[in-house]
């Protein structure tokens, strides 16, 4: 990206938030409060604050300039605050002026400015402000006609003219008016822009809600205004100004326990608004993101960048602090009782955070063992980071019960906690299994079956969690306080995690149970006829000391052959569907030293003519090679 881009990225975003902040601003003033103190004070008599419905009027007024600074394009935007600078500058300068002329009224002195040290200097010093401000305003508004902007230079020229001081406070105040009524023709002049550019907007949103529709309309105004990272620098502002402000009316140093109050109660205030709430959940979703992009590079290097998985982008933690905010009423409650619960729904936050690491580091690690990768950098990175994921979450949990009530929130974080701890010590022991089947000379026979058991042992325990927080919640709902949205959770969690785990096991339980059922039906190949096969295996593609034939009169391991049913119910060579039959029923071994692609043809010749091959059995010969070895790395199939 270009320099030129990167600015006007920093200034899209920048110049809005401003509009941010007078929306929080807004939200944050009560009317009627304001004008309960206004009457209480010594501005009860001033006839602006008279009328409570102009004010009102006025509030609504904030409400849409607002909005109408957060989509102005980023063009009229850069040239509405120039506008704003060059009117500042002028204020200022003529606060200068003013300045002057109070302090040639308090010295009294009238004679010429260069016989007196004191005036020269008071000159000298208001004349430069002058010109730098002239300048300015010249630079900023890109015009080379000076003089529009040099009104307030008027009562420095009536001192050098020897004028009175009395005449020289008239001018200064015919100075200021003449740049106002500037400012008036200004605007009058330009009165029309506004209509035209509401105009012009309109005309351009009808034809794209007419063409794309308005989901492409909210799509192309998510990714023109950058409304998360437009929300995440509004309330880091608002974050940074409120510890400012903390600090600097403390001079004695904070202890490292009121830090961490001062963490929670700062995060809280900055939560109070709606807006300030979506900031914060942009802000937590951006370091989500921040920590399992780490992650990733820890893994993986930059490796880890070529292939970027969508899935993990820091969302799901901001809309699960979202949701929680909203279901608990966060942004109603005080401040100490919003921290409080702000902290638990960041403990939840993290736990999330952390199964997500999990999901990032899970396949890595068993694909490292299941490869030949030697490196021991690759291993130690794998290992360290599923030890912290094993640690952490139990910690955490041991804390949490230590520190607070229990309740089903905490429950929650909690049961998510020790699922975090039990699937990596899943992962663990699987990758032990295949660094131990790695450093052996010969592959471990009944693998299958050991992995199966693991991964069966954790996910069972993952079942049984689940049941025990759907029961929990349950009779809270029943007995304690009923909420809608505690209910729809309850019933979201149920239906997910107890379920579908419930239904995924028993489907997974079967179809092992029908691949083993298969393979005890097959034939097992005699010595003689593995003598005269003398071939090696065509799916692991190792020797074969032992195996079963299938009724296309192919020969495979009986554990390979098993794996492989894990996937598909057909032949890996001809692709013909793999029936159940009896033992005693041997079918004719092929001849010695044929090959699979021989097999094939002499099956194919034996079968009836209107049974046909698939067409798709000799294109995808070396299909089922493949996904034997995805299914041999992906512990799931055995599930």
């Amino acid at each position: 990206m270009a320099v030129k881009d990167r600015v006007e990225a920093v200034l899209n975003v920048g110049l809005r938030v401003p509009s941010i902040m007078l929306l929080d601003v807004l939200y944050r003033w009560d009317v009627s409060s304001f004008f309960q103190k206004i009457q209480r004070s010594s501005l009860s008599n001033n006839p602006l604050f008279q009328y409570k419905y102009l004010a009102l009027y006025l509030h609504y007024v904030g409400y849409i300039l607002s909005l109408v600074l957060l989509t102005l394009p980023r063009q009229h935007l850069v040239k509405l605050y120039l506008y704003v600078l060059t009117a500042l500058l002028l204020f200022a300068g003529h606060q200068v002026s003013r300045d002057y002329v109070r302090s040639e009224l308090d010295s009294g002195y009238e004679g010429p400015v260069y016989l007196e040290p004191l005036s020269i200097n008071r000159f000298t010093t208001a004349l430069i402000g002058q010109l730098v401000v002239c300048t300015l305003c010249s630079c900023v508004m890109q015009t080379k006609r000076m003089w529009l902007f040099s009104a307030h230079l008027l009562p420095l020229v009536a001192r050098l003219c020897l004028v009175p001081l009395e005449t020289i406070v008239f001018i200064n105040k015919f100075s200021m008016i003449f740049t106002g009524l500037e400012v008036i023709y200004f605007l009058a002049s330009n009165l029309l822009v506004p209509y035209n550019l509401a105009k012009t907007a309109y005309r351009e949103l009808a034809q794209v809600v007419e063409v794309y529709g308005l989901l492409a309309l909210g799509m192309s105004l998510w990714n023109q205004l950058v409304l998360p990272v437009l929300f995440m620098c509004f309330w880091l502002l608002l974050f940074a100004l409120q510890i400012y402000s903390y600090f600097s009316t403390r001079d004695q140093p904070t202890s490292r326990e009121r830090l961490l109050f001062l963490f929670l109660t700062s995060i809280a205030e900055c939560c109070s608004t709606p807006y300030s709430l979506l900031g914060l959940v942009f802000t937590v979703s951006f370091v989500a993101l921040g920590v399992l992009t780490l992650c990733k590079f820890y893994l993986q290097g930059y490796r880890a960048f070529m292939n970027d998985n969508t899935m993990h982008r820091g969302m799901t933690e901001g809309i699960t602090l979202l949701i929680l905010a909203v279901q608990t009423g966060l942004i109603e409650l005080q401040v100490i009782h919003r921290a409080f619960l702000l902290s638990i729904i960041l403990f939840i936050v993290v736990a999330s955070i952390l199964q997500s690491m999990l999901e990032i580091a899970d396949p890595i690690v068993l694909a490292l063992g299941a490869s030949r990768d030697k490196s021991l950098w690759k291993h130690f990175r794998a290992v360290s980071l599923c030890l912290f994921l094993l640690i952490f979450p139990a910690y955490m949990a041991y804390m949490i019960c230590q520190f607070f009530h229990m309740d089903f929130w905490l429950l929650i974080i909690i049961s998510s906690s020790i699922l975090t701890s039990l699937q990596v010590l899943g992962t663990l022991l699987i990758y032990i299994l295949f660094m131990v089947e790695e450093f052996q000379k010969a592959p471990v026979e009944n693998m299958d079956e050991v992995i199966y058991c693991v991964n069966g042992t954790y996910r069972f325990l993952e079942f049984l969690v689940a049941v025990c927080v759907v029961c929990y919640g349950v009779s809270e709902t029943v007995f304690g306080e009923w909420s809608v949205m505690g209910s729809t959770i309850i019933l979201v969690h149920s239906y997910y995690n107890v379920w579908l785990r419930a239904q995924l096991g028993w489907q997974s339980f079967l179809l092992r149970r029908d691949a083993v059922n298969k393979i005890k039906s097959l034939p097992t190949a005699s010595n003689t006829q593995l003598e005269q096969y003398n071939d090696i295996c065509a799916i692991c593609y190792q020797d074969m000391n032992s195996a079963v034939i299938t009724p296309c009169s192919h020969f495979f391991h009986a554990g390979c052959l098993k794996k492989w049913l894990y996937v598909q119910e057909t032949c890996p060579l001809c692709h013909s569907q793999l029936k159940s039959q009896s033992p005693t029923t041997i079918p004719e071994a092929p001849a010695a030293n044929q090959s699979p692609a021989g097999q094939e043809e002499a099956t194919a010749d034996k079968k009836p003519k209107d049974d046909p091959l698939p067409e798709d059995a000799t294109e995808g010969a070396a299909e089922p090679t493949m996904t034997f070895l995805k299914s041999c790395l992906c512990p799931s199939h055995f599930m």
